[in-house]
């Protein structure tokens, strides 16, 4: 009866292939790609109820439009005129505050969107990116030295070294103290866990994530107020120092920023890192072939590595206007969905998609968004960092493997892994 009478108030009527529901999302990726190639050939944008093990369930949300092929994906994220992000890009709608305290300008639309970006981009200046990429390669090799002449030849991967890189760099790039790394990764990651019962023991949901945000921003104005009285060459004196048409970022908007690269700058470098891991195992032929050129290789290999992995599953968007998309009547106020791990397995985009294939030359993924305003801001760095670790792990410790299915994190949000045991043999010394 209650379905009934939330399809009379959004004038849409249900699926009937449910992607809402907590089951789906705990399905394995196999299940859940069956399911995805069902709506694409059928209802390529479809209106689902609302989803399950929301952060915090609105008794008046109506339900949101699912986008599975590649070619909305892309029309949503390249129209921001029509689709905007300032209502949020969760599931979720979160309160305006708690958006400007986590998403930065991810959340906002134009003209604030672009000043703040422009902003941040100010910090990014080519001597500090010059630098960045110089610290990338020994990081890669540092962390890989950590483990690779181990006798033992095992390792849990997440932890020990999949982990550990991007951590490194994100701190490097700010000038995260030591004392304060571990902190500042333990709240980015209740962020992304709020639907994960391990990771959440109990906890509620809002009260983490809105806990970590918190974490993250006094960490984040401690050492934004060193850096004022003591400047180094990092991005928090970048941010600091940063100046466009005489506009300077608060310091409200660099917490949120600092909030929004714990997230991304850690994440999908790590989980793209471990399910390529896992994926290089079930595909030994792509390993040989890679290792046979790996400098000249490994740079489309890293586009396959994402494409396969889509560690970011899905983004919101709201509609500005009643439109069209995919042939359906798209109403004013409607979440609109876009699904990139669907869009990164489109066969009307890419050939075999079911395909691990690193020798694929026609890779226009969407693992960093369907392009337009958002598109996202660290793609290169984390490709510069997926190619400096799997160039270490690859001529070092050449037959790692996994030696269990890898344990997922339970969210709507990001495909992550918890755990992932490996084995190999261990570097001569």
């Amino acid at each position: 009866m209650d379905d009934r009478r939330e399809q009379t108030m959004s004038g849409h009527e249900y699926s009937t292939t449910d992607i809402s529901a907590a089951s789906f999302w705990a399905g394995t990726v196999e299940e859940q790609e069956r399911t995805f190639a069902h709506l694409r050939e059928h209802e390529p944008v479809s209106w689902q109820r609302p989803i399950e093990n929301a952060v915090a369930p609105d008794p008046e949300d109506t339900g949101y439009w699912a986008v599975v092929k590649h070619a909305d994906i892309c029309e949503v994220s390249t129209t921001s005129d029509v689709y905007c992000s300032g209502q949020g890009v969760m599931f979720d709608r979160l309160t305006p505050e708690f958006l400007e305290m986590t998403q930065s300008f991810l959340a906002m639309d134009n003209p604030r969107h672009n000043d703040l970006r422009k902003l941040v981009q100010a910090a990014f200046t080519p001597k500090r990116i010059r630098r960045i990429e110089d610290q990338v390669e020994q990081a890669a090799r540092e962390v890989v030295d950590a483990f690779a002449g181990d006798p033992a030849g095992e390792l849990e991967f997440v932890e020990g070294c999949a982990a550990r890189l991007p951590l490194r760099m994100f701190s490097a790039m700010f000038g995260v103290p030591e004392h304060l790394q571990e902190r500042t990764a333990a709240a980015a990651q209740d962020i992304v866990s709020w639907a994960d019962p391990e990771h959440l023991a109990g906890r509620d949901p809002a009260q983490v994530q809105v806990g970590a945000a918190q974490t993250l921003h006094e960490i984040a104005g401690e050492i934004v107020a060193d850096r004022r009285e003591n400047p180094g060459d990092d991005l928090f004196t970048g941010l600091a120092q940063a100046e466009v048409d005489g506009q300077r970022l608060t310091d409200a908007e660099i917490g949120a920023f600092f909030v929004l690269l714990s997230v991304a700058g850690n994440d999908t470098t790590k989980h793209t890192s471990t399910l390529t891991v896992e994926h290089l195992t079930e595909h030994p032929d792509q390993r040989d072939w890679l290792v046979a050129d790996l400098d000249g290789r490994i740079g489309p290999a890293v586009e396959e590595f994402i494409r396969y992995a889509s560690p970011v599953m899905t983004f919101c968007r709201t509609a500005t206007q009643d439109t069209e998309l995919g042939g359906r009547r798209i109403t004013e106020g409607d979440k609109v969905v876009m699904f990139y791990a669907s869009g990164n397995r489109d066969a009307a985009v890419f050939d075999h998609p079911g395909t691990f294939d690193l020798s694929r030359e026609e890779n226009p993924h969407v693992g960093f968004g369907g392009g337009g305003t958002h598109y996202c801001l660290g793609n290169q760095l984390a490709k510069t960092m997926l190619r400096a670790l799997f160039r270490q792990l690859l001529t070092r410790v050449p037959d790692i493997h996994v030696t269990a299915a890898p344990e997922l994190l339970g969210t709507n949000f990001i495909r992550g892994v918890k755990r992932q045991p490996v084995a190999f043999t261990p570097e001569a010394r």
